[in-house]
């Protein structure tokens, strides 16, 4: 369905989409093969080393992909990427919120069957206070902006400039781009049932998904990816609290 006030019907258009998902599937690859490269010839920290900072360079690279990606879309598709405060409403405390609430649905759906049999998950690294700082960092604050500006800012904006069309269910209306990107961002993440039982796999698509369209949202109606990397910051880091918390306390 249309929104109320946009003339456009919404029509699928081949070439955006292949262009979106090439894009939403090559700068995070890209990214792991520059790390990799960079771990060889200059000794930065490898995938065969500890994750966390593998992690770090590995989402360094992915936030210069996307914003050499989106330098150069600018000439083919001009918009606003939003790569700046927010000049509307900001949305930063819904973001906030939900965030919160995620983080917690998201720790309830990962450690499901370490909840129903009261036992404590292996983090796979130990509760050092370098190992618990650097990962609530990452995950509160360096997460954020390095996942969110390749995937929401470059990637809904581009294709909601190329395939532009409004889906409406009562009050609620979203550029049909925001729904498509948060399909990809869920598949990004389908790695996980290659190493996580399928319930707890399959709960994580769903949590991705439901996220990306929340983050393609608030992007839309702030014009800013502000409250996107603010959202995914504190679900992220909630989750983590709640771990760290768990493992260290009870």
């Amino acid at each position: 369905m249309l929104a109320a006030g946009d003339p456009r019907p919404f029509r699928l258009k081949v070439v955006p989409l292949i262009v979106t998902a090439a894009l939403g599937y090559a700068i995070p690859y890209g990214a792991a093969y520059a790390a990799y490269y960079c771990s060889i010839y200059f000794h930065t920290p490898s995938p065969m080393g500890p994750t966390l900072p593998w992690l770090y360079i590995h989402h360094a690279f992915q936030l210069a992909l996307g914003l050499i990606a989106i330098a150069v879309m600018r000439f083919f598709v001009p918009a606003d990427y939003g790569l700046h405060l927010p000049r509307e409403k900001t949305y930063i405390r819904p973001a906030v919120l939900w965030g919160v609430f995620f983080g917690v649905l998201m720790t309830v759906v990962d450690y499901a069957p370490h909840l129903l049999a009261h036992t404590r998950p292996d983090p796979g690294f130990p509760l050092t206070p370098g190992n618990i700082w650097g990962w609530l960092f990452l995950e509160g604050v360096y997460v954020g902006p390095t996942e969110e500006i390749p995937i929401r800012a470059l990637l809904v904006t581009y294709l909601a400039a190329t395939m532009p069309g409004k889906l409406r269910i009562g009050r609620f209306n979203m550029n049909w781009a925001g729904i498509v990107v948060a399909v990809i961002f869920a598949l990004l993440h389908a790695t996980n049932f290659q190493l996580r039982a399928w319930p707890q796999a399959l709960g994580q698509q769903f949590y991705a998904f439901a996220l990306g369209v929340l983050y393609a949202y608030w992007l839309e109606k702030s014009k800013s990816i502000v409250a996107p990397i603010v959202g995914h910051n504190v679900s992220n880091v909630v989750e983590y609290v709640l771990l760290f918390g768990w493992l260290l306390f009870f």
